[in-house]
């Protein structure tokens, strides 16, 4: 679905992936409605928009069903219609194993990552149904395939991102609404910080050398996606590498991925 003159619902639009998403899209004329948590966050993202008059926002938090479900009525009085939902909010969690995981951290990583994208599918499914043509795109990981230790709470929350995309998208086979999941790897952002996170490495070591892609080239390959109407958008060639390793070497996998890593895992 291309996206000038539509109107694109974007979560997590304050920062990282969401705030270069909505400039993506409103350079290419569509009209942004950006949520997020954070008001200044909003501010920041509304002051580098190119046109100013395309963007309106509110800070929700979109675990809270009642103001989800409230949320397709907001954006139409905004713009007059809704066309598209971009899932792109969510946390990472605390940088451990599972055994030391709390279930406080364990449910709001569940809560946001993967209630929240459902909240608002639900929330907006009927209007789009009555558009001539909408797009949904709900953003996972590589770690919603490839096993990530010391985020496995995480990962199971964007794996279950991406068989909800996955169904969602068979089950809407006949109607005029496109279903698109997002697979970034190593991006550029503040995930950590966003999230109320730590992320410091333990004394003496030092993170595995890693390209990572830059959040504006990011938000290009995710739009360029959604217009196209993909299936799947691997955001880095960290996320295509990992997808191809799980899917051709799927026992061994998880033991080559922790040897990456054990240097900077927790003891």
């Amino acid at each position: 679905m291309k996206l000038k003159n539509k109107v694109v619902v974007i979560t997590g639009a304050g920062n990282g992936m969401g705030r270069a998403m909505t400039i993506e899209a409103i350079a290419r004329g569509a009209m942004v409605y950006g949520v997020d948590i954070s008001q200044n966050n909003l501010d920041e993202t509304a002051a580098l928009l190119s046109d100013k008059t395309a963007f309106a926002s509110e800070v929700l938090d979109i675990t809270d069903r009642t103001k989800v479900a409230e949320l397709p009525d907001r954006v139409i009085a905004a713009f007059g219609s809704v066309d598209a939902l971009i899932n792109n909010a969510g946390i990472i969690q605390p940088f451990v194993f599972v055994k030391d995981l709390d279930f406080e951290h364990i449910d709001r990583v569940m809560n946001v990552n993967f209630n929240g994208p459902v909240n608002l599918v639900k929330a907006f499914l009927p209007h789009f149904l009555k558009r001539p043509e909408a797009h949904i795109a709900n953003v996972s990981s590589m770690g919603g395939y490839g096993p990530v230790p010391g985020q496995t709470v995480y990962g199971a929350s964007k794996a279950a991102v991406k068989l909800f995309t996955e169904g969602l998208r068979s089950e809407l086979t006949p109607t005029n609404i496109k279903v698109t999941a997002i697979y970034p790897g190593a991006i550029g952002t503040n995930i950590a910080a966003n999230s109320g996170i730590s992320m410091e490495l333990p004394e003496g070591t030092d993170a595995p050398a890693m390209k990572v892609t830059p959040v504006d080239e990011a938000g290009r390959i995710m739009i360029d996606g959604i217009e196209a109407d993909k299936a799947r958008v691997f955001v880095g060639k960290d996320a295509a590498m990992m997808d191809k390793l799980v899917r051709f070497m799927p026992v061994k996998a998880p033991g080559i991925i922790y040897e990456q890593m054990k240097s900077i895992l927790p003891k």
